[in-house]
């Protein structure tokens, strides 16, 4: 804005809403008054303040309800992701790790973690094909699952595994919960394919309406999609998953030497 520019009333009132929620003093859950209250507070007709309102929307800080009215909406603990969650240690884990706002040395609260099931067997796409070096069409194992914090919906994760790796493991059981009973990895391990090598990918994005129903997002609020390959050691891919996570709840956090 250039100097003694007017602030427009919209603008205004988003700021003043903003920094209540972020002091405090609009606490998650929180009722925002009605909208023709807020004009009478401010001296305005009700299209700025609805303009306002919108702002915050998209900006995730408050939800609307239809019929009920416009909330500010509840803080999720943000769970850090790096290498190390892949860690051998961690995968008869159920319980994860967050932080209260995301940084390393914020709170931590302990979450206990679930996730449902559904196992199918299928045709390989193109990209599925290409991360596991076998043929489009060839049969796969698609291992659908709907993560969750204490009982609130994180993240999807898919994986795909070569029909031969895992007939007949509890790779294949649709009950809920992690596969058998140490995970995914143990399995694989346990088939004689041990997990050695992961490459992702990251790439943030609007979601789809799918998604933001299945993960209960509010408005405004992207996704980060993972792109996961799993390698044995001698560089045999094992897995391939697609995850879509709710970037709200996660922060990614790696350390790692510079190449030359």
């Amino acid at each position: 804005m250039k100097p003694n520019e007017p602030v427009l009333p919209s603008r205004q009132i988003a700021d003043d809403l903003r920094e209540e929620i972020a002091s405090g003093q609009l606490p998650p859950g929180f009722k925002l008054p009605a909208v023709r209250v807020l004009a009478a507070r401010y001296g305005v007709t009700q299209g700025p303040v609805l303009k306002a309102l919108a702002a915050l929307k998209a900006e995730g800080l408050v939800n609307a309800i239809h019929g009920s009215g416009v909330y500010v909406r509840e803080a999720h603990p943000v769970r850090r992701l790096g290498p190390d969650r892949y860690a051998r240690h961690h995968w008869q884990a159920t319980t994860v790790e967050a932080r209260v706002d995301g940084r390393a040395d914020s709170p931590a609260v302990i979450q206990q973690g679930g996730q449902s099931q559904d196992v199918r067997l299928t045709e390989a796409d193109e990209r599925t094909a290409a991360a596991l070096g076998i043929e489009v069409g060839a049969p796969v194992y698609e291992r659908a699952r709907v993560m969750t914090r204490d009982d609130t919906p994180t993240h999807t994760m898919t994986s795909y595994y070569r029909q031969a790796d895992v007939e007949g493991t509890p790779l294949v059981d649709a009950r809920p919960g992690i596969a058998g009973r140490s995970g995914g990895f143990q399995v694989l391990t346990d088939q004689g394919l041990p997990p050695h090598q992961i490459t992702e990918d990251l790439a943030a994005r609007m979601p789809t309406a799918d998604e933001a129903l299945l993960l209960e997002l509010p408005a405004g609020e992207p996704v980060v999609e993972l792109h996961r390959v799993t390698r044995t050691a001698d560089g045999r891919p094992i897995e391939y998953a697609r995850g879509i996570h709710a970037a709200s709840r996660f922060a990614w956090s790696y350390t790692f030497e510079i190449p030359d």
